[in-house]
């Protein structure tokens, strides 16, 4: 008998009220499909991100089979008897779809469809397919394209018969339905033509980004892995109306609105497309553009399921990505959300294991005054416009402004180098003195203390 279940786990009740939008994402004929999962010490509950996956996708899981074992089959990526067992697990189920929980080589996904006779799809495809559901705007739907392309050009062999057999659904959509049997010259084309489009796509980005930049106001980018409810707290802090559903990556085209925080300042804060663990490489790279809008804000707001048993896990696999993309060592503040769901010992708990953290709920609104206050706190004050002149002997001034600020001109003069530069709180002290025209400066170029009435 394998080690399967073969009823459908039971679906969320409790969904948090969702956007009109996101109910036209919801497949109405759900594929059934059976879930595998291979690694050491596997157990069925490591397979409930996958399911939560297939559930985005459109699938219905009818079954799992996980098969503990240190190195995959290099064939068919589990052994020889659990394949057998796979095929009588689909039998029973009427199963038509299998997706198994890692990156599958092109060979080892033929020889499973071969022997299977059903659609077989892999993690990555099932991410890919998600994607290409949600997408919206045109770099979004190119991004995606373009990563879905780059996956399929080395599995194009043999993949447009069994495509053709077992019809479309998941793991076919976006480009998939129409290229799967178009020669690898055209497909490499398409590759080319895409990352000419998101190249220029991005420079649109770029504009807009500096005009906030020119705004002087401080931005936040808001980080998490999906579903940690990122959107539904990004609507609580702004007012915003951006999408939110209980569905994984719902969000892929980053929402930027005002936010307002405690004392009367303001900054921008991005909602960012959530992370995942085992994130397709082709992905982050396609998206990349997408993500700068992290690597370049000033401070990160990381939300994180509370709720969720692996919370810790997740908030390292965001913080994977992270590194990945050059962000991993910039300011953040921890939001554990959706603590409406835990009882108060849990809570106690969650805050001795995640010191600093901020407990919220977005959708009750607990603890969002807090977490105002925490990110106003750490939110760094905007950059100002200084215009300078540092005396020869505080050369190490100058380096520290072009190390630390945006110098936006200098030169040479007989008393010191002249500097105009946008500088943050910490430069400012350490510049304001040497202000021109401020009458800051002594005869010789050095500060006054005004308090002791002579140069030091």
């Amino acid at each position: 008998m394998p080690d399967a279940r073969t009823t459908p786990p039971s679906r969320p009740t409790d969904r948090i009220l969702e956007s009109p939008i996101a109910a036209t994402w919801r497949s109405v004929a759900h594929e059934r499909a059976v879930l595998v999962g291979v690694g050491p010490g596997i157990q069925e509950a490591d397979l409930d991100e996958l399911a939560a996956l297939a559930d985005s996708a459109g699938a219905e899981p009818v079954g799992r089979l996980i098969q503990s074992r240190s190195s995959p089959d290099p064939q068919f990526w589990i052994g020889k008897g659990k394949v057998e067992d796979l095929h009588g697990l689909l039998h029973v189920a009427g199963a038509e779809l299998v997706i198994f929980d890692d990156e599958l080589a092109p060979g080892t996904l033929r020889s499973l469809e071969a022997r299977l006779k059903v659609k077989v799809v892999d993690r990555t495809a099932l991410i890919l397919d998600i994607f290409a559901l949600h997408a919206n705007s045109k770099e979004g739907k190119a991004q995606v394209e373009l990563a879905q392309l780059n996956y399929l050009l080395p599995r194009l062999r043999g993949w447009g018969e069994a495509m053709s057999r077992l019809g479309g659904g998941i793991g076919t959509r976006g480009p998939g339905e129409t290229k799967l049997e178009v020669d690898r010259q055209h497909i490499r084309r398409r590759i080319t033509k895409l990352r000419r489009d998101v190249k220029d796509l991005r420079k649109e980005r770029d504009v807009k980004r500096a005009r906030r930049q020119k705004s002087n106001l401080p931005q936040i980018a808001i980080v998490g892995y999906t579903n940690a409810g990122k959107s539904t707290l990004m609507r609580r802090l702004t007012g915003a109306d951006v999408i939110v559903a209980d569905q994984l990556f719902a969000t892929l085209d980053p929402t930027t609105r005002r936010i307002d925080l405690p004392g009367g300042r303001h900054a921008t804060i991005s909602d960012t497309v959530g992370f995942v663990s085992k994130l397709p490489h082709d992905l982050v790279e396609a998206f990349r553009s997408t993500l700068e809008e992290v690597t370049l804000s000033d401070l990160l707001l990381h939300v994180a399921d509370a709720s969720a048993p692996e919370v810790e896990g997740q908030i390292e696999a965001v913080r994977r990505v992270l590194e990945e993309i050059g962000a991993a060592h910039m300011p953040e503040v921890v939001a554990l959300n959706k603590i409406d769901r835990l009882r108060g010992s849990e809570r106690a708990r969650l805050a001795t294991r995640f010191p600093g953290s901020v407990s919220v709920s977005a959708i009750t609104g607990e603890g969002v005054e807090g977490l105002l206050e925490a990110v106003g706190t750490a939110t760094p004050d905007p950059p100002v416009e200084v215009d300078v002149l540092i005396p020869w002997a505080r050369g190490d001034l100058v380096a520290m402004l072009y190390d630390e600020a945006e110098v936006l001109k200098a030169e040479a003069e007989p008393d010191g180098t002249r500097v105009r530069a946008r500088v943050g709180l910490r430069e400012l002290a350490a510049v304001r003195a040497y202000a021109v025209g401020a009458g800051g400066r002594s005869p010789t170029g050095e500060p006054i203390d005004h308090s002791l009435g002579s140069s030091q």
